[in-house]
């Protein structure tokens, strides 16, 4: 199980010059926890949510090669809504998890495009310094100014929020790696995009789509 105190422990890893140091909520202290983020249809009969790392190349690797075709084939027909839920194995995840909300709900999904796409990139700093640059350099080019970046990594109430949302939802489903997926409520790991499809597909068929 993915443990407050592991992800606390992260936290303290790597530091980032002028950006809040994030810590994980005392385990006494009750946090009010985010809702999902969706796109597609709310009423489609079939929900598939990725739990998903910004610092994972698997996660980049699955959204730089399939995202597009489930989103073609099945998000933008209304067959299924997809959810993200970020996973934060180390801080760099959180800041860039911190990033993707920044923009507000309407901008995640464009953020979190960007953050799989340029992935090998922004990772390549040598500091935490670095690794805040090449963060800026997406947000600016996502439309955000350096006082709003500054202003959401400085905000460590919703930094608190974005763990334990992580840890509610990864601990209720049982996740243990990235990415993995839970379609119409079912665990699958992560797997070539046919075999997934399949797994969609079926889904589906029971729902009598």
């Amino acid at each position: 199980m993915l443990m407050r105190s592991a992800v606390a422990a992260l936290a303290l890893a790597f530091a980032m010059p002028a950006v809040a140091q994030e810590t994980a909520p005392a385990a006494e202290t009750q946090v009010e926890t985010l809702p999902d983020i969706s796109v597609g249809a709310e009423d489609a009969p079939l929900t598939v949510v990725e739990y998903a790392s910004f610092t994972c190349g698997h996660c980049a690797a699955f959204h730089n090669d399939n995202w597009e075709k489930l989103k073609t084939e099945y998000v933008d027909t209304g067959k299924v809504k997809f959810i993200q839920r970020d996973i934060y194995f180390d801080q760099v995840g959180l800041w860039a998890g911190i990033l993707a909300r920044c923009g507000g709900d309407d901008k995640y999904y464009a953020v979190s495009d960007m953050l799989f796409e340029e992935q090998s990139e922004w990772l390549a700093g040598n500091s935490g310094e670095e690794v805040a640059a090449n963060l800026r350099r997406i947000g600016l080019k996502a439309g955000m100014t350096e006082d709003q970046m500054t202003a959401c990594w400085d905000d460590s109430a919703k930094a608190e929020q974005l763990v334990a949302t992580f840890q509610k939802n990864a601990g209720a489903d049982g996740i243990e790696a990235t990415p993995t997926f839970m379609i119409g409520g079912e665990k699958v790991m992560n797997q070539p995009w046919d075999d997934l499809k399949k797994v969609i597909d079926a889904k589906l068929a029971e729902a009598g789509e």
